[in-house]
């Protein structure tokens, strides 16, 4: 009967449409590049340099930026028309303070790396040298006590709270730099309510090394690593999680750049710009005459 036969027919069509589809492969999200700016000084200040933290204000105009010597940097972004980055304008620095006022030397001491505002302006700064967290409520007072993370964190010398990260009710979370064994994973801690804890891993790849992170207009965790090439300088990656109460996923890789491609990549700021989700990373130039300070901006596209 030609009308049965036509309605088989139909619906064994559907059903293929349906089994193909669910066989297709999401897409999978991807980044599409916005611009470099390379940033000097105005002035000469032996300070300027080795930036290792970063902070983009929600609507893209302003900074905070963290040196790797205990010096934080802050002023507003000059962009154009497309949104891409034209000039980086200093309205203050502070050097970081100790609990005791006291300024914190280059070295172990005042090897701060990670950076993370609050919403209410309060100011947290990751140490890698003499692993801790501070916490400043402006940046020319001094640094809060806060207590230290368990033993069990497996911190290693200098290789201690690298990236750090800020959720929109005030929970922090760091991790270090290197994990101790290719195979082994990167142990994620959370400071809450006073509290440390372990919540979960991340799984490490090689040698790929994190040393930013940032959480997302969307929520979830955006985690900056490098990889360390010897003459041919360094490549950068960016992988994103989810995250749970207590769990993270599996992660995916949003981009993954050639060595030599961009200088030292080392903080990460995710923001919305209006037309998606904006990241925006800072090179660390070591303070040496052959590297340079540069913000690269990349768009997600999912």
């Amino acid at each position: 009967m030609p009308g049965y036969r036509h309605s088989a027919l139909g619906l064994l069509g559907t059903f293929l449409t349906v089994l193909m589809a669910a066989a297709s492969p999401a897409v999978a999200a991807s980044l599409d590049y916005v611009a470099t700016y390379v940033w000097s000084s105005p002035q000469e200040d032996p300070d300027f340099g080795g930036f290792s933290g970063l902070e983009i204000s929600d609507d893209g105009l302003g900074f905070h930026a963290l040196s790797d010597r205990a010096f934080l940097y802050w002023g507003s972004i000059d962009r154009d028309a497309s949104g891409r980055i034209r000039g980086m304008n200093i309205a203050g620095r502070s050097h970081l303070a100790d609990s005791k006022g006291n300024p914190l030397p280059p070295g172990r001491t005042g090897d701060s790396e990670g950076l993370a505002l609050a919403q209410d302006g309060t100011i947290w700064v990751s140490f890698e040298g003499l692993d801790r967290l501070a916490r400043y409520d402006t940046p020319d007072q001094p640094a809060k006590r806060i207590r230290k993370p368990p033993p069990e964190a497996r911190l290693r010398v200098n290789s201690g709270m690298e990236a750090l990260a800020i959720q929109p009710d005030g929970t922090l979370l760091t991790m270090p730099e290197r994990s101790g064994a290719e195979g082994r994973p990167f142990p994620v801690l959370r400071y809450r309510d006073g509290q440390w804890d372990q919540p979960f891993e991340i799984s490490r790849d090689g040698d790929w090394l994190p040393v930013g992170a940032d959480i997302g207009p969307d929520g979830r965790l955006y985690l900056l690593e490098r990889s360390f090439h010897g003459i041919l300088g360094f490549a950068s990656r960016v992988r994103r999680f989810d995250l749970g109460p207590d769990s993270i996923s599996a992660g995916e890789v949003l981009l993954t750049t050639r060595p030599l491609q961009y200088d030292n990549l080392e903080g990460l700021s995710v923001w919305s710009d209006g037309q998606g989700i904006r990241l925006t990373m800072i090179s660390d130039d070591n303070f040496l005459f052959v590297q340079r300070t540069e913000l690269v901006e990349y768009r997600l596209r999912e």
